[in-house]
């Protein structure tokens, strides 16, 4: 009888053990998520500068060190802490030996972020260099590492440097492709730890955090104080803090932590937080209202401190502890029973902070019962729409699957008109790129109500397409990428689009869903070569090295690219521009600005900010036969 092929491959020799640094390095998403190249806030390289962070954190939260200095160059992090310093002899082990660790004891590190013993490990094996220094009473020990490996083991040698850990990486290039930092990314993760740590100063590319009233700061910094409807309402207990506040904004915006770690996806913390809102708002004033009512507009933080948490994953993003700690109280009981009785002790104290909060409800009511009529008309025309999408060319995976590792890499591009969605479609990846095609120009919905949404066929077609119109819960996409011709027009549609996004669903932007799509404007070849410019200069440039005779074609519109050509475009090396809203601007003041009336202040900026482009080659030729 003939022997199967496949079992008979399959021997003792099939079998492989990798060391640490060879598992982390086949298997980086299994530690820091997804790769990318920084144009995504969740992408590795910050989850590279978070876990470095995360120990210097610990070390504060102890009780030890209160200042943490933090450099980014453009390939290079280096963090110094001054806390208790890595024990001398334990220094490589620390930083190179998967499960090796101080955290491991709960009387060392009870309330910790990093229990694992992971994180400096998967740092260092990721990074093209890495350097961890320890200065512990007057001594200090220096190991160096490339790619894992262990390059320089130096002795213990006397200092006068003050306690703590220096750690500096540089992300291996190899593994992390034509990476960038992002600054506003690291802001906004460094005010985090600002607010979570009081009493905590960093120093970021000489840039000062430094929080003294915790999340009612990070209320205050990410809200405008013109939108809301009554003062931020903070409360602090024992391993707990909330802030709370409502503002005029659609949707709902929460903040969640553990143990100083933002879990940007929130999980049984962040269930119970909102459940007990809804309660403790229901029992206040005796009423039985719909918890959306309840919630919409609401703006609100909730950082607990939990003992050896449970997070579902290596990156920690989101919580799955049921209890607050080992055979402990639930976590869902914990803050219910806080926010409870310090919620409704604080609104029989400030009255005028109740009425308020209670008219904001009653016209969140109100707005939900006006366009109760038309939204049941517009959900049914969707729902036949949806059986024969024709503006929905899907894609395989989703990111509400939540199985599968591509599921974090769905997208949906966004496209006007038939010939630019056509070139994406015959050019994309059908298991994770799906294409929304738009019919001319989309509605200028500001200053219009969520009715809108409902009446114009297209809005409501698309928030179906996304599955956002009950929340961000289900967003079927990891990525939304406005595609539009580089022109007036296209530029008008993109702008349209943003409006209608931060409008409608300003969540979506915050959690840095958005983006741009950046296609080449120019081609320049040769018989030999042909380089993709996007920009004049980069077209100065590529003739400058294909020489005065290629042949250059300027891309007026995403129809003009081949789909072939397209491919190259939105494959591995796609060029993603993120919308990112600075910490202090605001949905209201940016949406009047640039989409409401044609005010003094407008003109003025736009006179300001005039510009007549020049081609550079053209000027230089002119020049010549002058």
């Amino acid at each position: 009888m003939a022997s199967n092929p496949v079992t008979s491959n399959y021997t003792e020799d099939s079998i492989r053990s990798l060391d640490w640094k060879e598992h982390i390095r086949l298997r980086p998403g299994m530690y820091i998520g997804k790769l990318g190249d920084g144009s995504a806030q969740d992408d590795g390289i910050y989850v590279l500068v978070k876990e470095t962070i995360d120990n210097s954190i610990d070390e504060h939260v102890m009780g030890f060190g209160r200042t943490i200095d933090i450099k980014v160059y453009d390939h290079k992090v280096v963090v110094r802490d001054y806390g208790r310093g890595i024990p001398l002899g334990k220094v490589v082990d620390c930083v190179s030996k998967i499960n090796t660790g101080g955290k491991y004891d709960s009387q060392a590190f009870q309330k910790s972020v990093g229990l694992n013993g992971v994180g400096t490990k998967a740092v260092n094996a990721l990074s093209e260099y890495f350097k961890v220094q320890s200065f512990r009473d007057s001594k200090t020990k220096v190991a160096e590492f490339r790619n894992g490996e262990l390059v320089n083991n130096e002795n213990i040698k006397p200092t006068s440097d003050r306690n703590g850990t220096l750690i500096v990486f540089e992300p291996d290039p190899r593994i992390f492709k034509n990476f960038h930092f992002i600054p506003e990314f690291l802001e906004n993760q460094l005010w985090n730890y600002a607010y979570l740590n009081s009493g905590l100063t960093i120093n970021f590319n000489n840039k000062k955090y430094h929080s003294a009233n915790g999340l009612l700061d990070l209320l205050v910094n990410r809200t405008d104080d013109d939108d809301l409807r009554y003062p931020v309402i903070h409360l602090k207990g024992d391993d707990i803090e909330v802030a709370l506040t409502h503002g005029n904004a659609y949707g709902e915006e929460y903040y969640s932590f553990v143990n100083g770690q933002y879990t940007t996806q929130g999980g049984t913390h962040l269930t119970a937080f909102k459940e007990a809102i809804v309660k403790t708002i229901r029992d206040f004033y005796g009423k039985n209202f719909e918890a959306s009512d309840i919630r919409t507009s609401v703006v609100a933080a909730v950082s607990v401190r939990v003992i050896e948490p449970v997070f579902e994953s290596q990156t920690k993003t989101k919580l799955g502890s049921q209890n607050i700690a080992p055979e402990g109280q639930s976590i869902r009981s914990f803050i219910n029973d806080f926010v409870k009785s310090a919620l409704d002790n604080f609104l029989h104290r400030h009255p005028k902070t109740a009425d308020a909060l209670l008219k904001r409800i009653m016209q969140s009511e109100r707005e939900r019962k006006d366009i109760a009529g038309i939204k049941k008309l517009a959900n049914e025309r969707a729902k036949k729409a949806n059986l024969h999408n024709r503006k929905l060319r899907d894609c395989r995976i989703h990111l509400d699957d939540r199985n599968g590792d591509e599921s974090g890499e769905s997208m949906l591009f966004i496209t006007e008109g038939d010939s630019a969605s056509g070139s994406i479609t015959k050019s994309r990846d059908v298991q994770t790129q799906a294409v929304f095609s738009l019919r001319g120009k989309p509605l200028n919905c500001f200053g219009l109500t969520k009715k809108v949404v409902y009446e114009n066929e297209e809005f409501n077609l698309l928030q179906h397409a996304l599955n956002i119109e009950d929340g961000l819960d289900g967003l079927r996409y990891s990525k939304i990428i406005i595609a539009t011709d580089a022109d007036v027009d296209g530029m008008h549609i993109r702008l349209l689009l943003l409006t209608f996004f931060l409008q409608f669903f300003p969540d979506l932007v915050k959690r840095g869903h958005l983006y741009i799509l950046e296609t080449p404007l120019f081609r320049v070849r040769n018989k030999k070569e042909t380089m993709y410019c996007y920009s004049e200069e980069e077209k100065t440039a590529a003739m400058n090295k294909l020489g005065s005779t290629a042949e250059i074609t300027r891309f007026k519109g995403l129809g003009e690219i081949s789909p072939h050509e397209f491919g190259a475009f939105i494959g591995k090396d796609i060029k993603l521009e993120p919308i990112i809203l600075k910490k202090d601007t605001t949905v209201h003041q940016l949406l009047t600005f640039y989409m409401g009336k044609n005010t003094p202040d407008r003109q003025k900026f736009i006179i300001e900010n005039l510009r007549i482009e020049k081609d550079i080659v053209e000027q230089e030729e002119e020049l010549e036969i002058a």
